[in-house]
């Protein structure tokens, strides 16, 4: 059993009623999944059930360990299963039975798993099966949204992530030993993922949360195509002008929440001066857009923008294709020309692409190739010139009106970044 705080805060420690916050513990992860469940008129078992089926797996498991009887938790599971011999619903009601006995195995287990030191691991769990229970709709559609060639793609890039990286080698070859397959592979998966999300979750949630939401995802696979998809439509129908501005703008803006998270993950003690460069650019880019949505919120979309899945092999193997190439061409240019030519491979490789460079300079920070402050105007070069490439394709694309409507935003971003940098100098 594991001590937790409230038994502190309620002075329990060393009376009878200690465990109590682990019963309460599990009726709150039961109530949960129940609540959810409750809402299915057909459901074999509702919210009181799913409480007490959680309790007893606490129960069942306090008992087992304090009289030895290993045994006790199998009878609780045997008495959990004979639910599914209760009368047999209508045809039409079997597939919420099927998983309603599902959700209670998962209750009991995370009842018994409440009493051996997994409180929050429990609480986690049974949120995410409350979520998995709750997008039923959202996780149907999505198999009949994702196309054959998705799946295929998705079953590849998962293929080279589980069984081939784990063969590459994890040491340094090529020119100033700047390439290292296991590495570079990894990173890519990283970057890959998150765009991933962002694509599934386009899938699942589509236009049903208006362009916010196209906007955010939008940015998680990819600022710059969602930008040419939307600058493309902007022109071509001139009624969709709010909309496509409003995406564009939150697409660009969620760059810099994902660098930040990329960088927390990737490059820790780098977070808080790359926090400090990009969070004043999201904070000045969010007000500048509030202002421009001011006048009334954007139509509402009729269709999703039609973005390539991330996990195309194509698309991955060139990422790292150029992965590769940057940290090559960023280690030679140092070598030559210092801090400078790290610079100029910033500026040129950011017009296309940010994630590859903003990896890159992270490598070479970590092996000491790079300070610091090095780090952070490469990144200003790289993302100013990603911003300025997709201003033109908005004001070439997308016409003069559409790019008035985003230069605003754009111009307040770099503004942030300067006073980010003027902070860290």
């Amino acid at each position: 059993m594991v001590d937790i705080p409230i038994n502190h805060w309620l002075r329990l420690a060393g009376t009878p009623f200690e465990t109590l916050p682990l019963f309460a513990t599990s009726i709150a992860i039961g109530l949960f999944i129940g609540i959810e469940r409750e809402r299915k008129s057909d459901t074999i078992a509702g919210i009181r059930t799913f409480a007490l089926t959680a309790f007893l797996g606490t129960l069942l498991a306090m008992l087992a360990q304090r009289t030895q009887t290993l045994w006790l938790p199998a009878i609780g599971l045997i008495l959990v299963g004979s639910l599914s011999f209760l009368p047999s619903p209508p045809e039409r009601l079997r597939d919420s039975r099927t998983t309603t006995q599902a959700a209670l195995f998962i209750s009991y287990g995370l009842g018994i798993l409440v009493w051996h030191e997994g409180v929050r691991l429990a609480i986690a769990l049974g949120v995410l099966t409350t979520l998995l229970l709750y997008l039923k709709r959202e996780l149907s559609s999505l198999s009949h949204e994702l196309s054959r060639r998705d799946l295929l793609s998705i079953l590849q890039f998962c293929a080279l992530t589980f069984i081939i990286l784990p063969l590459l080698p994890d040491q340094n070859f090529g020119p100033y030993r700047a390439f290292n397959p296991y590495q570079v592979w990894l990173l890519v998966v990283l970057i890959v993922g998150v765009g991933l999300a962002g694509f599934l979750a386009l899938k699942i949630f589509g236009t049903r949360f208006g362009a916010t939401i196209l906007g955010v995802m939008g940015g998680l696979v990819s600022s710059t195509a969602t930008t040419l998809v939307y600058a493309r439509e902007a022109h071509a129908r001139p009624a969709s002008l709010a909309l496509a501005s409003q995406v564009i703008l939150l697409a660009n803006l969620v760059l810099f929440a994902r660098l930040t998270l990329v960088t927390a993950v990737v490059m820790p003690s780098a977070l808080q001066a790359v926090a400090t460069l990009l969070l004043p650019a999201l904070l000045l880019g969010l007000i500048a857009t509030a202002l421009m949505l001011r006048g009334g919120d954007a139509p509402h979309p009729q269709h999703t923008p039609e973005l390539q899945n991330p996990t195309q092999l194509r698309l991955a193997l060139g990422f790292a294709a150029l992965f590769a190439a940057v940290l090559v061409l960023s280690a030679w240019l140092n070598d030559l020309f210092g801090s400078k030519g790290v610079y100029f491979v910033a500026l040129i490789s950011g017009l296309n692409d940010v994630d590859a460079i903003t990896l890159t300079l992270y490598q070479m920070l970590g092996k000491a190739q790079i300070d610091e402050h090095s780090l952070i105007v490469a990144m200003l070069l790289a993302i100013s010139a990603n911003s300025a490439f997709k201003f033109g394709l908005i004001a070439t694309l997308g016409g003069r009106t559409l790019a008035l409507r985003c230069l605003p935003t754009f111009a307040s971003t770099l503004v942030g970044m300067t006073a980010g940098l003027l902070v860290l100098l």
